[in-house]
């Protein structure tokens, strides 16, 4: 069970929508379905999901829903850069989702076919590790689906603790590369972009807050080097001082830059190449301190990536088509 007071920054959201923004395991539909049954009260009363918050409301939350049981799947192929007793590092490929989410739980295919489930095969030790074992065994941290990159996985509660902490703390140094379309300056130049991060109106994307925003705003920070430009388009190396959902995309889109293959924050006037389905964003570094130990390690891009950067510097970018294997 759960208990929120509402404060000024969400008066007049509808709860509907301000729950599906706390509780992001779960869809809009099932917000709603838990409120019509009675397991969301607002001041010790029922209402309904269109109810309009007001300034210290008392939310007391207690959603139930049944939830898969995580099948084992050896089928999975796991890309180990490193691993010790205590944590996993994987070079996680394009298109694996990390977890089941809310939206595909019905989908039984589909839920056996995420990296948790590849964890499981060879890893059974970790299905009681983490903040919710049940579904997210030893995941500390995510990568959205077709993001490719490095990973940490715990293996135990202790270090999925500690890890927790660093993530939390900021003491975990990520690097991003992304090639994006257009060239935001010269080669070794360094950019920050500083724009506060809140959810679209119906939940689906992020956006860069203005005054009319109404769902829960955050900061979010973001700082770039260009590595390589060339005509038309630039590689970029990112580290976040922040880690919002979708920041790097949600970030360079503001700047009118998208990730090639963005199919989500795409810019209408902004054309890229049509043969690339998925972002070229890649976590290609990570470092942290941990136990009094330092941690560095670093992950090869995936080949739709490396192929592209071929093209690039050959100047064959027309006729481009993706290959088949990520």
């Amino acid at each position: 069970m759960s208990v929120i007071t509402i404060t000024e920054n969400n008066i007049g959201e509808r709860i509907d929508r301000f729950l599906t923004q706390e509780f992001f395991s779960y869809i809009r539909a099932d917000i709603i379905r838990s409120i019509k049954l009675g397991q969301v009260l607002v001041n010790k009363k029922t209402i309904k999901p269109s109810y309009k918050l007001k300034k210290n409301d008392k939310l007391i939350i207690n959603l139930k829903k049944e939830k898969p049981v995580l099948i084992a799947n050896k089928k999975i192929k796991l890309d180990i850069i490193y691993q010790n007793e205590n944590l996993i590092i994987i070079n996680k490929p394009i298109g694996l989702q990390i977890h089941p989410a809310s939206s595909i739980q019905d989908n039984k295919k589909r839920a056996e076919k995420t990296l948790v489930n590849g964890l499981l095969a060879f890893y059974p030790k970790i299905k009681t590790v983490g903040d919710d074992p049940v579904n997210r065994p030893g995941i500390v941290h995510r990568l959205d689906r077709d993001t490719s990159g490095i990973m940490v996985v715990a293996k135990n509660q202790r270090t999925f603790v500690q890890l927790k902490k660093l993530f939390k703390t900021h003491q975990v140094k990520k690097t991003y590369w992304a090639l994006v379309i257009g060239n935001l300056g010269k080669e070794g130049e360094w950019g920050v972009i500083d724009k506060p991060l809140a959810r679209s109106s119906n939940y689906k994307k992020q956006v860069v807050a203005n005054k009319k925003t109404k769902t829960k705003v955050r900061s979010a920070i973001t700082e770039y080097r260009i590595l390589k430009n060339w005509k038309g388009f630039s590689l970029l190396e990112i580290n976040l001082r922040t880690g919002r959902m979708h920041q790097i995309r949600v970030h360079l889109t503001s700047l009118g830059h998208p990730l090639v293959g963005d199919q989500k924050y795409q810019l209408k006037k902004v054309k890229g190449p049509k043969n690339i389905t998925h972002q070229l964003l890649h976590a290609k570094k990570i470092s942290f301190i941990l136990e009094g130990k330092q941690y560095e390690f670093e992950s090869q891009l995936s080949v739709t990536f490396q192929d592209f950067l071929l093209f690039l510097d050959e100047n064959k970018l027309k006729g481009y088509d993706e290959k088949a294997k990520k």
